[in-house]
């Protein structure tokens, strides 16, 4: 269902998550919620779809994680590759067409302003992380740098760690998990290390041995989407600047569409339910139409291309989270990870609102 209801972007995609599986149905506490929100915040790739595979390893491991995953992104999967393939006969600047993408908009930024208002509420008790919430928000509305998230977040938790150094934390029942943590372990490196090797064999084909003609394009197209996808932090406003840079103003290639095709795909996105990553399938089937390639091959390339390495990341990462959240070090760091983390929220409601 949140695949299909989930409008206005990455943080109004939390603040669902957070109304339905924390306060609706209770599938985890509102405190590890917001670590895996955080996680998310620090590393690459779209930081909604994350948690939103993280939510389901969490209450059903890995099977439920890839289940709950890609049941959020197939709606905008499928509408974004739909209008793609279409985009040359259909007028996005059509008056009826606009209204009804900011009215979306408009409901988005509300129901992230309630998300903000609630989770400041319950992750700031004190003045220390009431403070570092404001001092996030500000400096998160001031500088879109791709490194100002997870920046801020390790701030915080400096703050915290150095306040409440002096605490320590209790951590029976370490060794009955830690053969099954060690297996996870091997897992998760495994996954990081393919997330590593295809970037650098995708990058070195392309640069080296692979031509941008006949076939050899897709690889173009789906190295360019990895490669973004692997250095980016945040969420989609974040890769917007660098995605125009690929496909509309690429110094290596002839642009594969013009920059008013690029933004009338954006104004769609932003109007539909999931990921604003999903304007990838949008770019991939309009990018294949007009080479003459098979719409659904550009969507391959591209799709998977922007959200695989975010995919590979979270969950190489998520068994060494499940052994490093119990140490001392990070328990004392956490309020002040999540007190930055929220005020990411906060400023999100008025970026949002200047859009709307």
């Amino acid at each position: 269902m949140q695949g299909w209801t989930a409008f206005g972007g990455p943080a109004a995609h939390i603040a669902l998550f957070q109304k339905i599986f924390i306060e609706r149905l209770n599938w985890m506490s509102h405190s590890l919620f917001m670590e895996l929100f955080a996680l998310g915040q620090c590393l690459p790739g779209p930081t909604s779809t994350q948690v939103s595979f993280a939510i389901g390893v969490v209450k059903k491991g890995i099977l439920g994680g890839l289940l709950s995953g890609m049941l959020f992104q197939y709606p905008g999967l499928l509408m974004m590759s739909v209008i793609g393939y279409a985009a040359d006969q259909v007028d996005w600047q059509n008056g009826a067409l606009k209204g009804f993408a900011s009215g979306l908009g408009a409901v988005g930024v509300a129901l992230v302003a309630g998300a903000a208002l609630t989770l400041s509420q319950k992750t700031c008790p004190d003045r220390e992380t009431r403070i570092l919430n404001l001092i996030a928000a500000v400096l998160a509305y001031m500088f879109s740098s791709a490194w100002i998230f997870p920046s801020l977040i390790a701030f915080g938790g400096l703050v915290t760690l150095i306040r409440e150094r002096t605490r320590r934390l209790e951590g029976g029942g370490r060794r009955e998990e830690r053969g099954d943590v060690t297996d996870r372990q091997v897992t998760g490196a495994i996954l990081l290390i393919v997330w590593i090797s295809v970037l650098v064999i995708a990058i070195v084909l392309r640069t080296s041995v692979i031509k941008y003609e006949g076939s050899g394009r897709v690889l173009w197209w789906f190295e360019s989407f990895y490669r973004t996808g692997s250095i980016i932090f945040g969420g989609g406003q974040v890769v917007l600047p660098l995605l125009v840079q690929e496909v509309v103003h690429n110094p290596n290639v002839q642009s594969w569409m013009t920059e008013e095709q690029f933004l009338a795909g954006l104004g769609i996105a932003q109007a539909m339910p999931g990921p604003l990553f999903n304007i990838a399938a949008y770019l991939g089937a309009l990018t294949a139409s007009q080479a003459g390639v098979n719409a659904i091959v550009g969507v391959c390339a591209t799709w998977f291309g922007l959200f695989g390495p975010g995919v590979l990341v979270i969950f190489g990462t998520l068994p060494f989270w499940g052994v490093f959240r119990k140490q001392p070090v990070y328990r004392r760091a956490l309020p002040g990870m999540n007190a930055a983390a929220v005020g990411l929220i906060v400023a999100a409601v008025f970026s949002l609102y200047d859009k709307v």
